[in-house]
């Protein structure tokens, strides 16, 4: 009896492994991993905005309207929690990417604000900020990317033969991911140029939307 119980396990493991349930446990646990990655990007961005803001706040003659959408937008984008089942629901995934971009957008618009005032380039927080916020830009486009091969690499399972009835079989399912007409032009991080000019960079940040 012990012989036959035996035999069945290793029958049934490679069963399993034959029909991609392991491949389907390691490409989630690499969404997972990827997701996480992405969150604490966009929380370590959000932590940077309430001092951005203080510190253009000195400036008495800043335009508080584009002030104002940058501390919207952060309010919107941290009210969404991003908990890990959010790359399970499209339609929330779609909200939180949205909430995100409007950020991003605002955050650009910011800096390019900014070129127009010299006192508030010539402060040496706000440069430093400035100079944190591009880094973490560039964190942000580098998650997203992982982020968007792992989930691909995932969904290309659930739908090829024969996983894609091991898929079935115990319930995985397609997981949400970004979408943007041209990722690379997205990827640009906002910037700010001390000289009284916006590289193209910035002018393409500013007009992208997330």
């Amino acid at each position: 009896m012990r012989r036959f119980i035996v035999t069945l396990l290793a029958l049934l493991t490679l069963t399993l492994s034959g029909c991609g349930y392991n491949k389907f446990q390691s490409s989630e646990e690499q969404v997972k991993a990827s997701w996480s990655e992405v969150i604490n990007q966009y929380q370590r961005r959000a932590d940077l905005v309430p001092n951005l803001v203080s510190t253009v706040k000195a400036e008495a003659k800043f335009e508080q309207d584009t002030l104002t959408k940058v501390i919207e937008a952060r309010a919107k984008a941290t009210s969404i929690q991003a908990t890990p089942e959010l790359v399970n629901d499209p339609v929330a995934f779609q909200k939180f990417q949205a909430a995100q971009g409007e950020l991003t957008s605002a955050l650009s618009r910011l800096m390019v604000v900014s070129e127009n005032y010299p006192n508030l380039r010539a402060n040496q927080a706000f440069r430093d900020l400035a100079a944190q916020l591009e880094g973490t830009e560039n964190r942000i486009a580098v998650a997203r990317n992982r982020y968007i091969q792992a989930v691909q690499d995932y969904n290309v399972a659930v739908r090829s033969f024969p996983s894609n009835l091991t898929a079935m079989a115990f319930g995985y399912k397609e997981k949400a991911s970004f979408s943007v007409d041209n990722e690379k032009e997205i990827a640009k991080p906002p910037s700010v140029v001390f000289d009284g000019a916006a590289t193209p960079a910035t002018a393409g940040a500013s007009g992208a939307s997330r």
